[in-house]
């Protein structure tokens, strides 16, 4: 399995749907859902060139545009666990999917997340009706809760990253700090409250379509 393999195994995805096509990819906090995400979309648009397969055929919409913003978390008293299920939107994500798979409208307009910041921004991410496969990422898109247990009727296929724990842990430490936290505040959250996710989503592993592996998720480029 490598990204050439991943693209091909989408663009199957695109065939057999006359509608629009989703592409769920899920994982632990810092597992590299993002960065496959990306890097698969760049294969595919990249592979495109020249081909029948033109413009915007693919988009990528990342379930991170539905977190719930800092006021909203202050209001609920759920600040100190940003990242939890309970801290998104989950009816608002459900409800975009559904609309990007119904394939009836020319624009469908999807929030998009700064993490310089750590605010979602409303209406960033357009999909027109040229793309043909949306491909999303996110913590909680097999989680078999109310609020989350619907997503999965929404994907054509979720994939689950499978990063091992210390890379993971490493990556996620990194990532708090590149964003401005003190190295002790970014081990205490990726050990605390990204852990107390992590151990969640881990239970969803087994309701994926397939499992990406350590080895090619590590052969990403970061």
């Amino acid at each position: 399995m490598n990204l050439v393999s991943l693209a091909d195994r989408a663009r199957v995805l695109v065939g057999a749907n006359p509608k629009r096509s989703v592409l769920g990819i899920t994982g632990a906090p810092g597992a590299g859902k993002s960065t496959l995400a990306q890097a698969l979309v760049a294969e595919l648009l990249g592979a495109a060139a020249g081909s029948a397969w033109i413009g915007s055929w693919v988009a990528y919409v990342p379930m991170d545009g539905f977190h719930l913003a800092d006021i909203e978390l202050d209001r609920l008293g759920r600040r100190d666990r940003k990242g939890a299920p309970d801290t998104f939107d989950a009816a608002g994500y459900v409800a975009l999917l559904r609309r990007l798979r119904a394939d009836d409208e020319e624009i469908v307009y999807a929030p998009g997340f700064e993490r310089e910041i750590e605010q979602p921004i409303a209406g960033s991410l357009p999909v027109t009706r040229d793309a043909r496969l949306v491909v999303t990422e996110g913590n909680y898109l097999l989680v078999d809760e109310p609020a989350w247990a619907p997503v999965r009727a929404e994907l054509d296929e979720a994939w689950f990253c499978d990063l091992a724990e210390q890379t993971r842990l490493d990556r996620l430490v990194a990532r708090h700090e590149q964003f401005g936290k003190p190295h002790n505040a970014a081990m205490a959250w990726a050990y605390g409250t990204d852990q107390r996710n992590a151990d969640l989503v881990a239970g969803t592993r087994t309701r994926a379509d397939l499992i990406v592996p350590d080895d090619v998720l590590k052969s990403m480029p970061q």
